[in-house]
């Protein structure tokens, strides 16, 4: 069996503060995600996701003069606190998606962390590649799990000759290569493939599902996320998903001891050792 992981980003890449903040404010959360499917379902399930675009989306198609085919929707743009509480149909829409993933035998995917490390320290591009590793690792163990092999597609990104080098070193590193794993990603324009428009969809959904849990005091009014999807969300992921929520484990007792323990607690994380996981909280 081959299967084909179509993945994009989720949450921020940047440094956070608190959503008060007024310039690191985006999402206290980063990772990558979005689906699994077995390859001889890709071409039927990228059909179906058409129509329902078109079904869903065509007052915004046919404003747009764009042939659907080519038109998207950010998943960011998409699931607004506004549109989920106001459209039905969106909710009904997405919850039909969730079960056609599962249907087709397929699965949603994600995997991230919630960020504190201090703004002067973050670095866009480690984060990244430190996620698409855990990425990597976990789709490989998916596929040893079913016996099968697999191949990732992702959203183009500038960083592009990084990623494939990463990529590179995990599949075939003298420790742990990822051998189920047939190529390193393959980069595509999102716009072209329905597949990708897709995971990018979900991961608009994981990213706000992501900032609630991590930080509900600051997103409390994204709640609608556990009253409208979670179940389902959790119904439909692989038991390899979820996002690293950060935690300091030991008692501290000055500002200097802090910076010190968040930063060994995220270096731990992005070296892939245990840490709480969102999809494991209650």
């Amino acid at each position: 069996m081959l299967y084909i992981a179509y993945l994009d980003e989720f949450g921020h890449i940047g440094p956070y503060i608190s959503r008060e903040d007024p310039s690191y404010n985006d999402s206290p959360v980063f990772g990558l995600g979005g689906m699994i499917l077995p390859y001889d379902k890709a071409r039927s399930f990228a059909t179906w996701f058409y129509q329902l675009k078109c079904r869903l989306l065509a007052w915004e198609i046919e404003q747009s003069g764009q042939h659907p085919a080519t038109w998207e929707k950010k998943g960011s743009s998409l699931y607004t606190t506004q549109n989920v509480v106001k459209y039905q149909e969106l909710r009904q829409g997405t919850n039909r998606l969730l079960n056609k993933i599962r249907g087709v035998g397929g699965h949603v995917f994600y995997t991230g962390i919630e960020k504190d490390r201090p703004v002067e320290r973050s670095n866009a591009k480690a984060l990244y590649l430190s996620v698409l590793s855990q990425a990597m690792r976990k789709l490989d163990q998916y596929a040893m799990e079913h016996d099968a092999q697999i191949m990732i597609i992702m959203d183009e990104h500038q960083d592009r000759e990084a990623i494939l080098t990463r990529a590179s070193q995990a599949m075939y590193g003298k420790t742990n290569p990822r051998r189920r794993i047939i190529e390193p990603p393959f980069q595509v324009e999102s716009h072209r493939y329905q597949t990708c428009q897709c995971a990018d969809w979900l991961c608009g959904l994981i990213g706000r599902i992501g900032a609630f849990q991590a930080r509900r005091d600051e997103w409390n009014d994204m709640a609608w996320v556990e009253t409208y999807f979670l179940n389902r969300v959790q119904q439909a992921i692989t038991e390899h998903s979820g996002i690293r929520l950060q935690g300091v484990t030991r008692e501290i007792s000055t500002e200097e001891e802090l910076a010190v323990v968040v930063a060994s607690e995220t270096d731990a994380i992005e070296n892939g050792e245990p840490a709480q996981d969102v999809s494991d909280a209650e």
